[in-house]
């Protein structure tokens, strides 16, 4: 798993060969990201189906339950298809567009 700090979130790509194997990697080191936003980004890696993002359901659900954003990012897979408790995408400008509305979503929330 390639880590990448930025100012406001981590870039994780993978470099499992499989969405299974990157899964178990990731569940492993998952607990060190509790405070950072998080972006996976398979689009480059994987060809993934609905069903290996929804392996991930649990994390962006805790994720969003203490104010971090997760967002995939994921091409060829429908967002109509998949529940909105995990934010995906197609493309890397998408996902930061994503970790914006987060920010201003949860500024609004505390005022």
């Amino acid at each position: 798993m390639d880590l990448q700090k930025k100012d406001n979130y981590t870039l994780v790509k993978p470099t499992e060969i499989s969405i299974e194997e990157f899964y178990s990697s990731f569940l492993e080191e998952v607990k060190n990201f509790k405070k950072e936003h998080l972006v996976l980004h398979f689009s480059e890696t994987f060809n993934t189906t609905i069903q290996e993002i929804l392996l991930f359901l649990n994390i962006a659900n805790d994720f969003r339950e203490n104010g971090i954003s997760f967002v995939i990012i994921c091409k060829g897979i429908d967002i109509d298809d998949v529940p909105d408790e995990i934010n995906i995408v197609p493309t890397l400008a998408e996902a930061i567009d994503i970790l914006e509305l987060d920010a201003i979503e949860r500024d609004l929330m505390n005022i």
